[in-house]
């Protein structure tokens, strides 16, 4: 019991710490992206918070705090809200080495999909060209190829399993490999990610959901996209690394500003 008491503190702690911190927070997943069925999905948000003084100088620890509505382990279904909070340090930690989901959140900028933003939180998002490299792309690269390879391999048992049974592929898993790669090119080529995903290409992606392309055609774009994006890697003018001096410029006037 004494166990069961301290994780529970624990999680209380944790979940204080990213309520009263947040900076931003916002929608992600397929609702962000306009690839969503309505009433289907569930409700993926993220957010950023600025941890106390002593969780970044002392030796206690936050990196994330998680909520789920549905109990660990149990999918989530519709209108379920699947929430996860970062701490301002580890966020940029992700963002620098270019985590397709986590950049998503520098770019969210609609009042629909934004639930929080603060000034810091604003500051934040301004500072998205700071993370963006050829490192980047090939960490979109990186996740495209591990998408392919689960593809192929049916490893991924997600909750359109049944519908990947008539269609012979994971069709929302699919959508969103395309999804990775297009994004990852529109970054290299002009700064920036384009939120909701838009037309043409939303209506391609939603194709692909729909299960009417084949696999084998499904395979034929991904290899398309990655080579599209393996070529804007080479060229791109963004630098070969994220402006790193920049970013902890930044971490350190936000604990600053947020503890005085």
């Amino acid at each position: 019991m004494p166990l069961v008491r301290s994780k529970e503190r624990d999680r209380e702690v944790a979940r204080r710490i990213a309520e009263e911190g947040t900076i931003l927070r916002a929608v992600v997943g397929s609702q962000l992206h306009g690839l969503n069925n309505p009433g289907t999905d569930d409700r993926d948000e993220m957010a950023v918070c600025v941890e106390p003084r002593e969780y970044v100088l002392g030796l206690r620890e936050f990196e994330h705090y998680v909520y789920r509505t549905q109990a660990e382990g149990d999918p989530s279904g519709p209108g379920d809200l699947d929430l996860v909070v970062y701490g301002l340090r580890k966020y940029c930690r992700l963002a620098l080495k270019g985590s397709p989901t986590v950049l998503l959140l520098l770019f969210v900028s609609d009042g629909e999909h934004v639930v929080s933003r603060t000034s810091l939180g604003e500051r934040l998002q301004a500072l998205a060209p700071a993370f963006v490299s050829r490192r980047t792309g090939r960490a979109f690269l990186g996740y495209l190829e591990a998408q392919r390879r689960g593809l192929l391999g049916e490893r991924h048992a997600t909750r359109t399993r049944e519908r990947s049974r008539e269609h012979g592929y994971d069709t929302k898993y699919a959508m969103h490999s395309l999804r990775i790669g297009a994004q990852g090119h529109e970054l290299l080529t002009t700064g920036r990610i384009t939120l909701p995903v838009p037309e043409p290409q939303r209506e391609l992606l939603m194709r692909v959901r729909r299960g009417e392309p084949t696999l084998d055609e499904i395979v034929a774009e991904i290899d398309a996209t990655t080579a599209r994006l393996e070529q804007a890697v080479r060229d791109s003018d963004v630098p070969e690394d994220a402006d790193r001096d920049a970013v902890d410029r930044f971490l350190v006037e936000a604990y600053e500003e947020s503890w005085a």
